[in-house]
């Protein structure tokens, strides 16, 4: 592949804590050379579909900007 995109993060209902509250996403994008690109979403409890959707948003935008 030439590009990768990874996530991890905390969707809800629960599994949040104090330290990784829900909401809490990381998205991070790559290509085979160059830095490697990371996003922090605090979105809060906004509900599990929502977190899921904001961070595939966000992902694809992320991939956008390096096929640009």
């Amino acid at each position: 592949a030439d590009i990768a995109v990874a996530v991890t993060g905390v969707a809800g209902p629960g599994g949040g804590t104090a330290a990784k509250p829900v909401g809490l996403v990381y998205v991070c994008t790559a290509q085979r050379e160059g830095t490697p690109a990371i996003a922090e979403l605090r979105l809060g409890d906004i509900g599990r579909a929502s977190v899921r959707r904001a961070t595939i948003l966000k992902a694809l935008e992320m991939v956008a900007e390096l096929v640009a």
